[in-house]
């Protein structure tokens, strides 16, 4: 069974920056769009960013200029890079990608990490 394995949350002074990462674990046939979505409390899970196979991204309005997403189709890792963090950017972080073996595709998520940004 594939998963996705999250890692580099943690707490971060407001203007500071992570990089998280998530990789692929298991056996997969073929890894389509990857992305990273994230909640805070109380409310209702958000696309931050995304990247198809080829490269193309789409990023969030409030996060546009401050984070970027890459993969490495190789590796099979996406990251993302949170650049100028802001308090409002406290929230879980949840990789998520479309997946498959032969010859069906599913959707997968992440365990999620926390990202704390203190003012």
């Amino acid at each position: 069974q594939a998963q996705l394995v999250e890692s580099g949350g943690g707490l971060v002074d407001s203007g500071g920056s992570l990089t998280l990462s998530c990789a692929v674990s298991g056996s997969i046939g073929w890894i389509e769009d990857m992305a990273w979505y994230r909640q805070a409390p109380g409310k209702e899970r958000e696309l931050v960013a995304s990247i198809t196979r080829t490269g193309s991204t789409n990023y969030a309005e409030v996060v546009k200029g401050r984070f970027t997403i890459t993969r490495d189709n190789a590796k099979k890792t996406v990251a993302v890079q949170l650049n100028s963090l802001k308090p409002e950017d406290t929230a879980v972080y949840y990789c998520n990608a479309d997946m498959g073996i032969w010859p069906r595709t599913r959707n997968y998520w992440g365990q999620g990490t926390q990202v704390t940004v203190s003012s």
